[in-house]
Parts: C-alpha cells; sequence; structure tokens
C-alpha cells in the first residue's frame, strides 16, 4: 500500500540504483516517484574548475540515469530517468518538490557538518511547505550511536569498536534493499526537466584526466572493480602494504559517492572472514574502520575544526615563510625523500594515493616538517578523488597523534626505512619519479648516500635532477619529541 501520492528521491553520495535505502523506500511507499540530483554550486563553486570527483559523478551520473530509464521501460513506463539540477540545494529541492506536487522527499543519511546544517534547512522549507523529508541509512553499516559502550557511550578506541560491531552484526544489518521490486512507480521525467545529464561545460567545468586513469565509474565500474578484486582478496592482508603491488580494492571513491552498496562488499566480505580468510578479514576490518571513523565524526563534530584528544591542541606547530615553503615543497614533490615525493606525484597525477603512502606523507608532514596536520588534511580534500570528510580527518589525526585510537606521538615514521621495506626494489619510486629510474635499489631510497659514480651512471645531480633533502629526518625527530612535550603523560619514554 501506498503512503504517498508522489514522491522525490533525492540522490546525494549514493549514486547507483541497487540496493539503495532510500529509493527502495521512496519506490515503495509512493504511488509516483521521481528522481533528481543536485551539483551544488554551494559546494562547486569552491572547487577547481577542472575536478576528477566532479567529473567522476558526471559520468556516474549518466549511467544512473540510463539505469533508471531501463527500469521505467520493463514495466512499460516511458520517459522515466534522472532530472539534473545545477543550483543551490537549498532552494532547488523545494522548488522542485513543490513544482511535482509531492508529499514526500526521500533522501539517505550524510553526517558531514555542511550536510547536516543543508538537510535542517531543506527540512524546514519543506516542513513549510506541508512536504516531509524522509532520511535513511545507507553509507555505512552502523552509524551515529548504533554501537556504544556499556556506559553507553560512543567509541573513541577502534579495536573494542571494532568487536563491538562484529557481535553486533546479523544478516539483517547486511540485507540488501530489494529496489527492482517496486521498480514501477517510477514516475515520467516532466518535460519542463528531460534535458540530458549536464556536460561538464554545461555547469562551468572542464574536463581533467580522470579519461586516462584506470578509475572506471558508476555502477558497471565499481562492479568490475570488486570482481578483479575478490579474485586476489585472500593476498590483501600482505599485498595491500606494497604501493607498487596491486593489492588494493580500489573501490574508495566507488564508496565514497555510493556506485556501490556498502552492505553488499561487507556481506562477501564477512562471509570469507567467517571462513577463515585472511585477506578478507584484514579487508572486513578496513571497512569497520570506514564505520569507525563516519561514527567518530557524528558524535564528536568538533574533531572538523579541533584535535579529537583536545591537549594536542597545545602543539605548536611552525606557521612562518619557511614553514610554508616546505609546504609547498611537500605539495609538489620536492622534498628530497623518494618515497614521499613519489607519494605526493601519485595524488597530483591521479587523485589517488596508495593508503600506506598517506600515512607515511602525513607523519612526514607533521613530525618532520612540524606543519599542522589541517594544512596536509585541506590539500588532501582538494585532491583525493575518494575525499571522505570522515576518515580523510581521522586519517590525519592519527598520523599526528591527536585522533581516536593514533600512533603514540613518540612514533615517528622514518621515511627510508618505510621506503625500503614496502617498495624495496623501487618499483613505485621508478614509476612516480622516473629520473631516479637509473640509481640502483640499494640508493634509490635515499640518494644523497649514493656515490658519485652511482649518481653519474643515472644521470642525477642532486640539487639538479632532484633535490636533496629539506629536513634532516633524525634531527625533525628530536624537535617533534620536544614539540610534542606538551601532551607526555608520567611514564612514556620516547
Amino acid at each position: 500500500m501506498n503512503h504517498y501520492d508522489k514522491g522525490l528521491m533525492w540522490f546525494r553520495r549514493d549514486l547507483r540504483t541497487q540496493d539503495n535505502a532510500a529509493l527502495y523506500h521512496a519506490l515503495k511507499q509512493c504511488r509516483r516517484t521521481w528522481c533528481v540530483f543536485v551539483f551544488d554550486t554551494d559546494i562547486l563553486d569552491e572547487l577547481p574548475r577542472a575536478d576528477r570527483r566532479v567529473e567522476f559523478i558526471r559520468e556516474s551520473l549518466v549511467e544512473l540515469d540510463e539505469r533508471l530509464r531501463e527500469m521505467g521501460r520493463a514495466h512499460g513506463v516511458r520517459g522515466t530517468g534522472l532530472i539534473v539540477l545545477h543550483a543551490r540545494a537549498t532552494e532547488a529541492i523545494p522548488a522542485l518538490a513543490q513544482q511535482l506536487g509531492v508529499q514526500a522527499v526521500f533522501a539517505n543519511h550524510d553526517d558531514e557538518p555542511a550536510a547536516l546544517a543543508r538537510d535542517a534547512r531543506v527540512f524546514g522549507d519543506l516542513a513549510h511547505a506541508g512536504i516531509l523529508l524522509h532520511s535513511h541509512k545507507d553509507h555505512v553499516i552502523f552509524e551515529r550511536r548504533e554501537v556504544l559502550t556499556q556506559a553507553g557511550q560512543a567509541y573513541g578506541v577502534f579495536t573494542p569498536y571494532k568487536n563491538a560491531w562484529l557481535k553486533a552484526i546479523t544478516p539483517f544489518q547486511l540485507q540488501a534493499y530489494p529496489v527492482a521490486t517496486y521498480t514501477r512507480s517510477l514516475a515520467p521525467v516532466p518535460t519542463s526537466h528531460t534535458a540530458p545529464v549536464p556536460r561538464l561545460a554545461d555547469i562551468g567545468f572542464q574536463p581533467s584526466n580522470l579519461s586516462q586513469l584506470p578509475m572506471p565509474t558508476g555502477e558497471t565500474g565499481a562492479q568490475q572493480l570488486f570482481e578483479d578484486f575478490v579474485e586476489r582478496i585472500d593476498r590483501y592482508d600482505e599485498a595491500r602494504n606494497f604501493p607498487a603491488v596491486k593489492g588494493p580494492s580500489y573501490l574508495s571513491a566507488h564508496l565514497r559517492f555510493g556506485t556501490i552498496s556498502v552492505r553488499y562488499l561487507a556481506s562477501v566480505a564477512y562471509q570469507m572472514h567467517l571462513q577463515g580468510m585472511a585477506g578478507a578479514s584484514t579487508w572486513l576490518s578496513e571497512l569497520i574502520w570506514r564505520d569507525f571513523y563516519h561514527q567518530i565524526l557524528a558524535n564528536f563534530p568538533h574533531v572538523v575544526d579541533k584535535a579529537f584528544r583536545s591537549e594536542y591542541d597545545a602543539i605548536k606547530f611552525e606557521r612562518d615563510k619557511h614553514a610554508k615553503e616546505q609546504f609547498a615543497a611537500w605539495c609538489e614533490g620536492r622534498t628530497g625523500y623518494p618515497l614521499v615525493d613519489a607519494a605526493m606525484a601519485q595524488i597530483n597525477q591521479t587523485g589517488y594515493m596508495h593508503n600506506r603512502l598517506r600515512m607515511v606523507v602525513a607523519s612526514f608532514l607533521v613530525k618532520d616538517l612540524g606543519i599542522h596536520w589541517q594544512w596536509g588534511e585541506r590539500y588532501f580534500a582538494e585532491h583525493l578523488i575518494d575525499f571522505d570528510l570522515a576518515a580523510n580527518n581521522g586519517g590525519w589525526q592519527w598520523a599526528s597523534s591527536s585522533g581516536c585510537d593514533a600512533q603514540p606521538w613518540f612514533r615517528i615514521f622514518n621515511p627510508v626505512t618505510q621506503s625500503e621495506k614496502f617498495d624495496p626494489q623501487g618499483k613505485f619510486i621508478r614509476r612516480y619519479l622516473p629520473q631516479l629510474a637509473g640509481l640502483p635499489d640499494a640508493v634509490i631510497h635515499a640518494p644523497w648516500k649514493a656515490n658519485e659514480i652511482e649518481l653519474a651512471a643515472a644521470g642525477v645531480e642532486l640539487g639538479n635532477q632532484y633535490p636533496l633533502p629539506i629536513v634532516d629526518h633524525a634531527l625533525a625527530r628530536e624537535r617533534t619529541l620536544l614539540r610534542y612535550a606538551v601532551v607526555k603523560k608520567p611514564g612514556e619514554l620516547k
């Protein structure tokens, strides 16, 4: 039985038709349902004009639109599809809802502070017009306050959260929403909104290099990546640490924009975990980390602007002209530490960075250069295709030791030993720093240790083809220990 005559499904970070909570509820509860996506100018106006994320979204919307059309045709309904608007979402959604005469708008939760403020305003404007806004959990398995300590508090440490997560999980949480059962309620797009998905130029953007990258878009691209990953998931626990190896799932952008269901991924991983597959267990832990960071953001929203552990706000970081010059060198991959520079070349060229390297470059920025983690967090936010506020903030606070369950402040990544351990043959370095390709494996991790003959044979002049280190790691480590002494607890050792 339909609750409403007309409804509107508002797609945001859930660009798929399969196993979509809000889409399922919209189709089930409404006799006629329209679907909309808004290129929100409140977000887009702040972005560079060639932004891989905008292109990823645009390409995914083309497939989403076609899938909605196919679903309508399967039930003999012609002209279904996606309404795509380029406007302020806070204004466009209430206006469209009233224009269509809907009684309810459906969307999936988004707990980022800006999204909550947007949704609160939309909720108020819709309510003023007599229209309801229904919001559903879809982006994570457990959210907000669904997994709590015995004292009824949100978890701030991962391992007990993970144990509680595994204890709480049941087939119900992993069950897919059968969207296809109710697609007959899809409504034809009004003639006033039948324009195709806009081109990038139509919304003021230009193509990036996304089409040249191994980054397929949409539901089809996500499924292809997952099928490929499942074939090698048993090696994930080891392979994931080596940036030159095809180890990760490469699904982070698809999880960010919801082109694949996290319930689907977690259900496959959980079944393999129960079968004792170490790789699947490790990957399931990564999905649980994702839930963990999202519930941190929901329950401790101060992390957006401040340290999770408030005592770490007392640390004095470098902010002078020299710090800004060193930050620029870090951004541009000119630190003189090859693994750091190769990782920064990867993010700058592709919008992606291997997870191990995210930890390495973050530690280097904060603990070798003494620069505030927020500078690096903002740089990642601007450049990563898979940028997700909860995970990005959590990762940077982990590296700076100011976050939940962070590495102890006196443990500082050595960029050279990390390079020797996780890129022993220098394959990743050579891929992104071809000017160092001729160096022997033994010195490619620290070119300043190479002798004159090795440098000459490789055609490398330090300070010319490749920079000398901008900081001495051993000295930087000592400075960091002094810098962090303000949070030192009795009994802690170096």
